[in-house]
């Protein structure tokens, strides 16, 4: 669907929302102003290069954008293809490679390939983007170590030859402010999560470097004043040419652009557990890339850790995005002036954690350990973004990748699930949707989609690593995983290990029949333990309120809740319905005129009486969102009345059931029907006794 998801999350949108998107955009739009610039830098441009990119290509990923919670902006991916393109055609060819590359990503909407990119095998990924990371870290070398280098060589060999020759210009100051900022950044997420590391490594450094007067290059003293507002617009000018020339790097900036925004909102889907649409992403990538580079920007795409870290502070909407993009114009305009005083070691040190977590050695490792297939393409993707060019390694990659991906068409031989993951629609039926379901606190839910199972799960992983406080129970969905390989057992085997050390318990949930079979085989049963892995979500969150200890909501609670009602009036079954409703409770996200169209839908259907004068209205589907919102109501028409589908007794008490799912929804109208078999509650129900000694015998008969 060519549809953005901020106009489907504006049907529903409510206050309260909007202060959780309103928080989680400041939050990341300070998170990311020092990435911006870091990247900037690192690609071989100025800094306000980086900010622009931020506001201008971060506002309409999120505006236009297929993804409810994506953050867009500058990444590390781009750092290597960016400076290439830069030294080899200066900042106009970027200017013209970025805004031919956004036409790119539009084409590739349109054609829907979308729904392809996002299945290139995860060692072709993984290959380039650890290739990627070595490379940022190599970059930073000169600036931690303050080595007094003229030009450094863009080629990785020529670049460490230079840093060991010039190992003797090393400048202790320079070194210690990047040292002591590493340390700060990785340490101070034991302080807390809610302020980024690198924010306070950059304050702290900034201020002992001015206050000591340290001989330590600074933004300001190597690129100049910062502006404090966005450049006019210019469009590049674009000859045949130039065209030529740089059609091979603008497609390399698309392809790289659209891996790594569908891989960030693939991971986000199973965060939040919706669905993205992935055709709409490449086209709001597209003209995010050929607007930034008219306001002076670089290439973007969707970053993977600004999203992870926008959904853990509550983003669930487009407006988290578009609040991050003014955040940091605001901040630019405001403060600009004082991000010339920040210490390149500084942000050398920055890049170096970020060149650490993008490296996804953890991938790396357990890839080489797969098959050996698995393994050479891993390699060679590497080797190649190391020591060639990004450019041919992706161009190498992405073919490899087609014969993999037909490989493992193969195997997956479930057609239909094949379809259904090319769908983007999560607007569809779903019975299972976990919107409609509430998320006990505590408890997260991750959704594996399909052939990303492996990176997906280790993506997830790595982003849980950056949670300030861990869930006490963890589930993983796997209804849409159709095959499991040695590699993924590991990995779950791993992630299993990983969540006990953390005291999180673990639940399965939906497992597949060949995956499960694998899981048996491998133990992963006993490991887990049997109860933890469950048919489909409901049972999956039932046993994850048993593993809390909350209360099953039990069925005199629910007529508890639902409470008991006297002399309703109404001479059929429709008007008693009409009296009923407005006296039940209030229920949680949940109208009295919803319930109301529910209930005389259903006895429109077929009315819902059974023997010896007793009626059940219920809802066709399962209503109420929540299972403590549950009721079973108990009423007495003011006078016994004829009902529809009864012949013969009138209809002298009606049991209103409003349930959270299926499951428990057959149990109360299995439950009702149980107790109604009782000669003795018969008596009481005609005789209409008081509410306790109703509630009384109940809780006796279900025992």
């Amino acid at each position: 669907m060519l549809r953005p998801k901020l106009l489907d999350t504006l049907k529903n949108y409510n206050k309260n929302q909007f202060i959780q998107d309103l928080s989680a955009g400041v939050i990341v739009g300070i998170i990311a102003i020092p990435l911006a610039i870091a990247f900037a830098i690192a690609s071989g441009v100025t800094p306000e290069k980086g900010l622009f990119t931020a506001v201008i290509a971060g506002f309409i990923i999120s505006f236009l954008g297929g993804s409810r919670v994506q953050i867009g902006g500058p990444t590390g991916a781009f750092v290597v293809i960016v400076y290439g393109i830069v030294e080899k055609y200066g900042i106009d060819g970027l200017a013209i490679a970025t805004f031919i590359a956004g036409f790119f990503l539009i084409i590739m909407g349109l054609v829907k390939l979308g729904s392809v990119i996002k299945y290139i095998p995860h060692p072709v990924t993984v290959g380039f983007t650890s290739g990627i990371a070595l490379i940022i870290f190599s970059s930073q070398i000169k600036d931690l170590f303050g080595l007094k280098i003229e030009k450094v060589p863009s080629e990785f060999i020529e670049k460490w030859i230079e840093y060991i020759s010039n190992i003797h210009t090393i400048n202790i100051y320079p070194l210690i402010i990047g040292i002591g900022s590493i340390l700060i950044i990785v340490f101070w997420k034991k302080v807390t999560e809610k302020i980024p590391g690198s924010l306070i490594a950059i304050i702290i450094s900034t201020i002992v470097v001015q206050v000591f007067n340290l001989p330590v290059e600074t933004i300001g003293s190597k690129f100049g004043s910062i502006p404090s507002s966005l450049p006019s617009p210019k469009i590049p000018n674009i000859s045949f040419e130039t065209f030529k020339n740089l059609i091979n790097p603008a497609f390399t900036i698309a392809l790289l652009a659209g891996i790594e925004a569908l891989l960030s909102a693939v991971v986000a889907d199973g965060m939040i557990g919706g669905k993205h649409r992935s055709n709409m992403e490449l086209i709001a990538n597209g003209v995010a890339n050929i607007v930034s580079p008219v306001f002076g920007g670089i290439p973007a795409t969707g970053a993977i850790a600004r999203t992870a870290a926008n959904i853990k502070n509550g983003g669930r909407t487009p407006i988290a995005g578009m609040t991050h993009a003014l955040t940091i114009f605001l901040i630019m305009i405001f403060f600009g002036k004082w991000a010339e005083l920040i210490p390149l070691s500084t942000l050398g040190a920055i890049l170096v954690v970020v060149a650490y977590n993008m490296s996804e050695w953890r991938s790396f490792v357990e890839i080489l350990k797969s098959t050996k297939s698995d393994a050479a393409v891993l390699l060679i993707t590497f080797i190649l973004t190391v020591i060639i060019d990004l450019t041919v390694a992706i161009e190498i990659g992405i073919v490899l990748a087609a014969f993999l991906f037909m490989r493992r068409m193969v195997v997956v031989s479930e057609v239909n699930f094949i379809k259904d993951q090319l769908k983007e629609n999560e607007e569809d039926f779903d019975p299972f949707n976990l919107q409609t379901r509430e998320i006990p606190k505590g408890v997260e839910v991750f959704e594996i989609d399909g052939p990303l199972f492996f990176g997906a799960a280790q993506k997830f992983k790595e982003a849980m690593t950056q949670v300030e406080n861990p869930p006490k129970v963890r589930i993983i969905r796997m209804r849409r995983v159709p095959t499991i390989d040695a590699t993924g057992i590991h990995i779950l085997k791993k992630l299993i290990e990983d969540s006990k050390k953390e005291g999180i318990s673990l639940i399965l949930s939906g497992v597949q029949k060949q995956p499960l079979e694998i899981i048996k085989q491998s133990e992963i049963d006993k490991l887990i333990g049997e109860i933890n892995i469950q048919e489909n979500i409901d049972a999956a969150l039932e046993r994850a309120k048993e593993i809390l200890g909350i209360k099953k909501i039990s069925f005199v609670d629910k007529i508890k809740n639902g409470g008991i009602y006297y002399n309703i009036p109404g001479n059929n079954n429709i008007e008693l319905i009409k009296n009923i409703v407005p006296e039940l409770p209030s229920i949680y996200k949940l109208s009295k005129d919803q319930i109301l169209h529910n209930l005389i839908e259903r006895e429109t259907l077929m009315p819902t009486s059974i023997d010896k004068g007793i009626a059940i209205p219920h809802s066709r589907n399962p209503i109420v969102h929540r299972k403590e919102d549950e009721i079973i109501a108990i009423c007495f028409p003011e006078n016994p009345v004829d009902y529809p589908a009864i012949d013969g007794e009138k209809v002298h008490t009606l049991f209103v059931v409003l349930t959270s799912d299926t499951k428990t929804h057959f149990e109360a109208i299995f439950n009702i029907a149980k107790i109604c078999k009782d000669e003795e509650f018969l008596k009481i129900l005609k005789e209409r006794r008081n509410r306790e000694e109703i509630i009384e015998f109940i809780e006796k008969k279900m025992k």
